[in-house]
């Protein structure tokens, strides 16, 4: 301590830039939306809500700081934005009075530890004995460097812990957690945005109750969401709230303009938020409104945002955080992390929770933690950022930065404003921090907070499978009509591969010297085909990132999406098969039979089915396009080696070849049934007098079954392989993209691991 404290005096002597807090904060450098003298109050304890009252309107004054006053004045440097050189979203005056009724919860978390294995290269505490709170109609942040577990936090008292909260209520903390089977229930569906070996020790409280929160009473927005490029922003809305709410279509319409309403997203409401042709899609700033506003058509009382300034610019940040602000003060609770803001967005925050290497080194309002600071021994600059001016205290990367450039100094003197060692900082800042009076005023406040229950949140309930499966086909075949690279490309090539083909193998005829030819041509067509069906990875890993963003907030689910995916891809699998089909039948010159090519372009259509189900299977376990495209390009090959062309089935190398490559490969089953189709049932003459069979013909050609149901058993197999396969999609679905686990980051963390 007494090494600590010399270093700080060295600090307050040699600061010749920073000045005195009380000094420094009526300066126009800083716009903070607070009522004189609330630099030295660092908690008010009329933040705590009254549960009784919790129904009934209020008045937002000027100046107020209280839960009754989630509106504050602007500041003089917020006031641009309305002049109409950007498009914000309009803030009350100053002074006047803005009804609303308080729709927000508080949410308390008390001694809240979270440890990953091996995340950590000294210990494997992310989060340490965190303390805080958060009131409706506030913005609470959580505010640290990176790796300072901002995010664990946030996710920790979301309640993405799950499974390891589940676990750890059965075998270590009975006594801190009581859950049923529905909240287990609801615990496991969060799962799947933190380490498999995350564990949670410690308290959260919803209105004063340790209790889980319900299904739309909270939203979640990540760090990076996968948007929906070919949809318009009102599209992609009106499809969320389809997904999210019961009750009828037209219900829904409402819910979304208000979500585009409050995110102030009515310019680009009918913009298509990836662009088209030469059309440029949304700006980063407006991508992440739409995917806070998708959690909104809920109407939650609490929303939790991971970085929400996320590759933002200055002018981007500053609207959304605006934004954010006139979202709070509809009385919602707001919590979100940030890792660096500017001065004018720090004005906006309500409370600030500071972490550095999973220490809690302030909690509190932002003034006081300029105070914090200031009684440390290091004040902030008058010309610098507070968020600037803390992470520079507080972030262990500058050490090595001043270790580079130990020699150099600028026209100002040193080059860092800090001269302390950053891990003498943090150790000064949390002691103080611990002994301060904005450490017991935040016990005193989560004391009054738990003391007593509140009303609990209510599930608003969800929309049906069934009408999730309708939305999400209907939503998929739209997809598919606009996104012609994918798709539409894919159905011209698909012409032009088979107009190749059948012009090759063109003009045949029907003698028996055609047989072998004809042979080749449909193992050319099915295997190329099958082949060119991998330009689908792209579309296919869309689809996947999508559900994977949805089925995190329970949007959807394995099973929806499954089908979902499945009804929407059959009238584009079955557009390809028929018009492929068209073209190859006539070239080629097959038997003129209605029959017979309703027969092919079925068998076609159930080869493509497998091989989208595949494909499918193989970009969930990769969730890689690199990875997946190579992997189902040597599967092909194996499977056309299998197929029985090459060398016919019953003369292949027996333990690897026949058994079981020849029969997992469905170009296997394909082939005979289009070969049965067309031979059985014809005759060859030989010379004037003799004739054979076509499987006579075929003997030495290809190996078919003389049976005349034996094309209809083929298909029956590749109708049981396409469901298997879909069946092997959604175990992986289940229990690899709902847990964010793949094949390629296991090999990347096995690498890691070795090295």
């Amino acid at each position: 301590m007494e090494e600590i404290q010399s270093q700080s005096d060295h600090y307050r002597s040699s600061s010749s830039s920073a000045s005195s807090p009380a000094s420094r904060v009526p300066s126009s450098n800083f716009f903070y939306l607070r009522k004189p003298g609330s630099l030295r109050q660092p908690i008010s304890f009329e933040d705590s809500p009254e549960w009784e009252d919790t129904d009934v309107d209020v008045r937002v004054e000027e100046g107020g700081d209280s839960i009754n006053a989630a509106t504050t004045p602007i500041s003089p440097s917020l006031s641009k934005l309305n002049s109409g050189s950007l498009p914000s979203p309009p803030m009350p005056e100053a002074g006047t009075a803005v009804a609303r009724k308080i729709a927000g919860a508080s949410v308390v978390w008390k001694d809240l530890t979270v440890t990953i294995k091996g995340k950590r290269k000294y210990s494997d505490k992310v989060v340490k004995s965190s303390n805080g709170y958060a009131l409706p109609g506030t913005m609470t942040v959580i505010m640290g460097p990176a790796k300072s577990g901002k995010s664990t936090l946030l996710r920790a008292i979301a309640g993405w812990l799950a499974l390891h909260l589940c676990l750890l209520v059965i075998n270590l903390r009975l006594s801190y957690f009581i859950l049923d089977v529905k909240t287990k229930s609801c615990f496991l569906s969060n799962l799947g945005r933190l380490h498999p070996s995350a564990k949670m020790y410690g308290e959260v409280f919803v209105n004063g109750a340790k209790t889980h929160m319900p299904y739309g009473s909270y939203g979640f927005v990540d760090r990076e969401t996968t948007l929906i490029g070919s949809l318009t922003v009102r599209e992609y809305l009106y499809y969320s709230a389809l997904l999210q709410l019961p009750g009828f279509f037209c219900q829904k319409k409402s819910v979304v303009e208000d979500a585009i309403h409050a995110m102030s997203l009515g310019d680009y409401a009918n913009k298509l938020i990836g662009g088209h042709c030469y059309m440029k899609g949304l700006p980063s700033g407006e991508r992440r409104r739409v995917s806070i506003a998708r959690e909104l058509v809920m109407r939650p009382r609490i929303l939790f945002i991971d970085e929400p300034l996320y590759h933002l610019d200055s002018v981007s940040a500053l609207l959304m955080m605006v934004t954010l602000k006139k979202l709070a003060s509809t009385g919602c609770t707001l919590i979100f992390t940030i890792y660096q803001s500017s001065t004018e967005v720090f004005g906006l925050f309500d409370r600030i929770c500071l972490l550095s290497n999973g220490n809690t080194l302030f909690f509190g309002e932002t003034l006081a933690c300029l105070q914090h600071f200031s009684n440390a021994g290091f004040p902030c600059p008058i010309m610098q950022s507070p968020s600037d001016h803390f992470l520079r205290a507080i972030n262990t990367d500058f050490d090595r930065i001043i270790a580079m450039c130990k020699n150099w100094q600028d026209d100002n003197g040193d080059f860092s404003s800090v001269n302390m060692d950053t891990a003498v900082a943090i150790r000064t800042l949390e002691a103080t921090y611990k002994s301060s009076a904005d450490a017991a005023a935040v016990e005193s406040m989560i004391l009054r907070l738990t003391e007593k229950e509140g009303p609990l949140l209510k599930s608003k309930g969800k929309a049906s499978n069934a009408t999730r499966i309708a939305v999400l086909t209907w939503r998929s075949l739209l997809i598919m009509s606009r996104e012609w690279k994918y798709y539409w490309l894919r159905l011209i090539l698909y012409m032009l591969l088979t107009l190749c083909i059948g012009t090759v193998f063109s003009g045949l005829g029907h003698s028996l010297s055609s047989v072998v030819k004809r042979v080749a041509a449909i193992f050319v067509f099915v295997s190329f085909t099958s082949l060119l069906g991998i330009a689908g990875i792209p579309a296919l890993m869309k689809e996947i990132k999508t559900y994977r963003s949805e089925e995190s907030n329970q949007h959807s689910g394995a099973l929806v999406f499954l089908f979902g995916q499945l009804l929407s891809s059959i009238p584009f699998l079955f557009l390809i098969s028929i018009s492929s089909s068209l073209v190859f039948y006539f070239l080629i010159g097959l038997r003129d039979e209605f029959s017979l090519l309703m027969y092919f372009v079925l068998n076609f259509f159930m080869c493509l089915l497998v091989n989208e189900g595949l494909m499918l299977a193989v970009a969930s376990l990769w969730q890689n396009i690199f990875w997946s495209v190579l992997t189902l390009v040597t599967v092909h090959v194996v499977m056309m080696l299998a197929a029985g062309y090459f060398r016919i089935r019953n003369e292949l190398p027996g333990p690897v070849w026949t058994y079981p490559l020849s029969y997992i490969a469905f170009h296997t089953y394909s082939i005979q049934g289009l070969l049965e189709n067309e031979y059985l049932g014809t005759n060859f003459a030989v010379g004037q007098v003799r004739t054979i069979s076509g499987l006579q013909a075929l003997h030495s050609a290809y190996d078919i079954s003389p049976s005349s149901n034996s094309k209809w058993e083929n298909l029956l197999v590749l109708f049981l392989m396409a469901v298997a396969y879909r069946i092997l999609v959604f175990l992986l679905l289940h229990f690899r993209v709902r847990k964010n686990v793949s094949l390629h980051r296991l090999c990347q963390c096995n690498r890691n691991s070795t090295t």
